[in-house]
């Protein structure tokens, strides 16, 4: 196993980990909520590796690959500045409730896809009338290279838990191999599925399901120390 994929397991490992337990404390939570947990936890799970002794050198070269880190405060309006861009990009998307775009903690972004417009039911192949807006969330994301890109699946309750983990995944890769066909660096990319175990609304109606079928991009910008 090379370094890289060592790396991308841990993380992938190490966040669902992290975004499971958050899911399970019946607290009710909304849609934006339960996106700052992810956000958070994704965080979380991403300094915990990169910080680790082993994933010095890996960080040091993805520093590099991107052009260097981005220095205190300048994360933040790095970041406020990108989130402006999607919303003008996506401004359609956003309108009809295909794309969410929202501010989580500590300067990440939140790039929400309903699994209902991007991909078939039980198809972890992207609709080819998706592909505009993945051209546009794929431009957006090389102008703004320095961050990495937790790309999460998710499924409805609907079916087998082994089923939906095993789509979720695929659709996960399935945006992952999209945004690197597009040129967005490999190395930026952390792709993992979560089958039905994070939903943001009820899984006991139709419109709930919808909501629960999805891709989350969490956006996180790579700064000095972390």
């Amino acid at each position: 196993m090379n370094q890289s994929f060592a790396k991308r397991a841990a993380i992938a490992a190490t966040v669902s980990l992290l975004v499971a337990g958050c899911a399970t404390d019946g607290s009710g939570m909304t849609e934006t909520g339960q996106g700052a947990v992810i956000g958070t936890a994704t965080g979380a799970a991403l300094g915990a590796i990169i910080g680790s002794a082993s994933g010095q050198a890996g960080r040091g070269a993805l520093i590099g690959v991107v052009g260097g880190a981005l220095i205190g405060g300048a994360a933040g309006a790095y970041m406020e500045s990108q989130r402006k861009d999607f919303v003008k990009s996506l401004a359609p998307e956003i309108a009809s409730g295909v794309i969410r775009v929202d501010k989580l903690p500590n300067d990440k972004l939140l790039v929400r896809m309903t699994g209902e417009t991007t991909f078939e039911v039980d198809s972890d192949r992207i609709k080819p009338s998706f592909d505009s807006t993945m051209d546009r969330i794929a431009k957006i994301m090389n102008k703004y290279g320095k961050t990495e890109l937790v790309v999460a699946g998710h499924t409805d309750s609907t079916g087998s838990a082994e089923h939906n983990q095993q789509l979720s995944q695929r659709r996960a890769a399935s945006v992952q191999r999209y945004l690197e066909g597009q040129r967005v660096l490999p190395d930026r990319i952390y792709a993992s599925g979560f089958g039905p175990s994070q939903p943001v609304a009820s899984n006991e109606t139709d419109a709930g399901r919808r909501q629960n079928r999805r891709v989350d991009i969490t956006i996180v910008p790579i700064t000095e120390g972390s």
